[in-house]
């Protein structure tokens, strides 16, 4: 996975197509962005640190035209 701008995340997030799930374990919390059984991007949040990635074709999941 690489970095990803914080916009291309929120847009693979509000796709309707696409499912997420949150997890925390105490300081950490993790949003995991899948298509179908695929995890296409994930958010981590360290204490003060988000990061943001995304798998290395992610664009193609950025059209609401996906299949």
């Amino acid at each position: 996975m690489k970095l990803i701008m914080k916009t291309e995340f929120d847009d693979l997030r509000l796709n309707p197509n696409h499912q997420y799930q949150t997890d925390s374990n105490g300081d950490k919390q993790v949003v995991k962005i899948y298509c179908g059984e695929l995890l296409i991007a994930k958010k981590t949040k360290l204490k003060k640190s988000i990061r943001y990635f995304g798998v290395k074709n992610y664009q193609q999941y950025l059209s609401e035209h996906y299949n």
